[in-house]
């Protein structure tokens, strides 16, 4: 067991342009007691997996409400695990169909939140699956 806060990276994949709630999220998981990195916009798969491994991170959010989910979700799912990185939990969050939930979560997606999800939700996900590294 670590004294390390759990460790979380939000990124916003793709063209998106809308980070409020990328950004009100990331004060509240810090306010929450989480360590937050936020990548800011416009990143691709490829940043977002470096980003990941770089800052060694427990968690990787992916706000997206674009309709580019999935695409854009299972590539850094798979771009975590070619670097080895199988630990790190996959979250994400914004416009996602129902439909569209077990595809994302074969590809590695451990939680999916949609609008109306309190932060308090959400952290109350993240301490019961994330595994802080030691």
């Amino acid at each position: 067991m670590t004294d390390r806060p759990i460790k979380v990276l939000i990124a916003k994949p793709g063209l998106d342009g809308h980070d409020r709630g990328a950004k009100v999220l990331a004060r509240g998981l810090r306010d929450e007691g989480f360590e937050v990195v936020y990548t800011g916009l416009r990143q691709t798969p490829e940043m977002i997996a470096t980003a990941a491994l770089q800052e060694d991170v427990d968690v990787v959010g992916l706000s997206i409400l674009s309709g580019a989910h999935m695409t854009l979700v299972p590539r850094v799912c798979r771009l975590l695990r070619e670097e080895g990185q199988n630990d790190v939990l996959v979250v994400v969050g914004g416009i996602i169909p129902d439909d569209d939930a077990g595809e994302l979560r074969a590809a590695g997606v451990a939680g999916i939140f949609g609008p109306g999800t309190t932060i308090g939700e959400v952290a109350e996900f993240l301490r019961a699956n994330a595994r802080p590294r030691t």
